[in-house]
């Protein structure tokens, strides 16, 4: 019998104790998994539209086959998951912080694991996505310095203005989000998850150095509140010039 409550994983990080649990939620014969840092809560697979419209959103102003993707940040890998599902893409890369992150789809732990890790076209690295984000000669791929993507998907931050830590603070400003569109083919396409309504700020700053800049609002039923919960998804393209 699967226990009420039970933490999978534990481990101590510089910015807090990561853990994974899994709960039995009363009376529904599902089990929920849920990511919490420190005092933050991440994630919960019991609330996965936006991770998923992050993909999609990202995804679909592009045409063609081979799809080369980044997705910063594992989680519980439903945007991942959601990129694979396109016969398109070509390969996937995975910029994930925590090693224990990555452990979990390794050994299974989370119910995407064997997705993700079953994929030949995913490839899982652990690295700290802003630093590398800042370097485009080195580029997100330790295997190929300077390559460029046609999509790079990021859902790390709670927003841009409510961050896990202040040394992400320069990547969503104009300087930090020229050195990623570096990493974009011309034409390829940035998108941002944030748990906030759309900033004027920060879409300034996307204006600033993409085209065909947009912020839609995401919505989605949150069954434990009994009302409807937004998450914002802002997109854009790298100049062909």
């Amino acid at each position: 019998m699967t226990p009420a409550f039970e933490e999978l994983d534990y481990c101590p990080t510089p910015m807090g104790a990561l853990s994974l649990r899994r709960r039995r939620l009363p009376g529904v014969e599902e089990d929920v998994y849920e990511v919490k840092i420190g005092d933050d809560f991440l994630m919960s697979s019991r609330f996965t539209a936006s991770e998923t419209a992050l993909a999609e959103i990202g995804l679909k102003p592009l045409a063609g086959d081979g799809l080369d993707v980044v997705v910063g940040g594992l989680g519980l890998g439903h945007t991942a998951a959601t990129v694979l599902r396109r016969p398109r893409i070509g390969s996937l890369l995975i910029v994930e912080a925590f090693e224990a992150v990555i452990g979990w789809h390794l050994r299974h732990l989370v119910p995407l694991g064997e997705t993700l890790s079953g994929d030949p076209r995913c490839r899982m690295v652990q690295g700290d996505f802003f630093a590398l984000a800042a370097e485009p000669e080195a580029g997100f791929d330790p295997e190929q310095a300077g390559r460029q993507f046609d999509a790079i998907l990021v859902d790390i931050d709670h927003s841009p203005s409510d961050l896990l830590s202040s040394a992400h603070a320069a990547f969503y400003q104009p300087d930090g989000l020229r050195a990623l569109a570096a990493q974009l083919k011309p034409g390829g396409v940035f998108a941002l998850w944030s748990n906030d309504p759309p900033d004027a700020a920060f879409t300034e700053n996307m204006q600033a150095v993409f085209e065909d800049v947009q912020a839609p609002v995401v919505t989605f039923d949150n069954p434990l509140q009994g009302r409807e919960a937004t998450a914002t998804v802002y997109v854009g393209r790298r100049r062909a010039g």
